[in-house]
């Protein structure tokens, strides 16, 4: 079902025709990469975040410029009253330690635009994972608890070990807590930092398709945890190889090519592969650098085994939002 043209309006017309139909998610696209840009895809998706909201990003490690800047999400986090969560990560840099996390926060101007909560600050809980093939348990900041919707907005991207980063990886790694992060690192072996980067345990680790097949459970259980009420955006700018957690990361070679959103953390992040992959580049917009770096890290994988433990789909419609088509209604 999945659709390999992007922007022609028989696939809009497909999209809107055939929701209700089946259970095909949807994921609505703009070009337009700004704070109206941002609110309207929101919208699009047609469910009201309620409650206490948290709005997931990545603050970025010091020295990384790629970040979602305060200025693009600011309307965002205003239109549902929402609260920016990050957790503390587990390799150095500026944001494993508190203090430093806080000042890279505040450098990156995150405190001056929403209030902000490093979930494992104070603590962290164990939520419970439906695929169990690695992990017995997702190891999360326990202020996860306080929130009752979750926005998962993440900036799409390479990575360095998973090859690409989206809202999967935004929902388990970025959720995790320091330890829970070494958990999934390791496909369950430890959350033990100081065993989870050492050269010997690195040696004798989990291959790369358990990472991801771990990944991909732990974002699972994030989403069973929220019971469903979660938004998944992704922001396709600043597409760098290297992710917003590297402190000094490539710059990037392909354009900005949009927003992508939808119910399904799936269909998003395998819409968002799909124009990487299908993109014509040409010279100053080359999509082979994050291609290759995709591929090298099988990352394409974790789409498949998320598919293959019920977490989503891999077959979407695309509604292009920018062809001012009307919009099916979401189920």
């Amino acid at each position: 079902m999945m659709k390999k043209s992007f922007f022609s309006i028989a696939m809009a017309m497909a999209a809107f025709v055939a929701v209700g139909q089946d259970k095909t998610p949807v994921v609505y696209f703009t070009r337009d990469i700004s704070p109206e840009g941002l609110v309207r895809i929101y919208h699009a998706l047609g469910v009201e975040a309620t409650g206490r909201v948290a709005v997931k990003i990545s603050t970025g490690e010091g020295g990384n410029n790629h970040y979602l800047k305060p200025t693009l999400i600011r309307d965002l986090i205003d239109e549902v009253g929402g609260t920016i969560v990050e957790c503390n990560t587990a390799y150095g840099g500026t944001r494993q330690d508190i203090n430093k996390h806080w000042e890279t926060i505040h450098e990156h101007g995150f405190d001056s635009i929403a209030a902000v909560d490093i979930m494992d600050q104070y603590g962290q809980m164990r939520i419970p994972t439906q695929d169990k093939k690695h992990l017995k348990y997702d190891i999360v900041g326990d202020h996860l608890a306080n929130y009752d919707f979750m926005i998962n907005l993440a900036h799409f991207k390479g990575h360095a070990m998973g090859g690409f980063g989206g809202v999967l990886k935004n929902a388990s790694i970025g959720v995790a807590s320091s330890e829970g992060k070494a958990y999934i690192h390791t496909a369950g072996k430890t959350s033990d930092l100081s065993k989870a980067w050492s050269r010997e345990y690195l040696a004798a680790g989990p291959t790369q398709d358990l990472f991801l097949e771990s990944m991909a459970a732990a974002a699972q259980a994030v989403h069973n945890y929220m019971h469903g009420k979660v938004l998944y955006i992704n922001v396709m700018n600043n597409m760098s190889v290297d992710c917003d957690c590297d402190g000094t990361p490539e710059a990037p070679e392909i354009k900005d090519m949009g927003i992508m959103a939808s119910l399904d953390p799936v269909a998003v992040d395998q819409a968002c592969l799909d124009m990487v992959f299908q993109h014509k580049g040409t010279k100053g917009d080359d999509n082979k650098p994050l291609v290759n770096r995709i591929n090298r890290q099988h990352g394409t994988y974790i789409t498949d085994y998320a598919q293959q433990i019920g977490l989503g789909s891999k077959e979407y419609y695309l509604v292009n939002l920018d062809l001012r088509m009307p919009t099916p209604a979401t189920k």
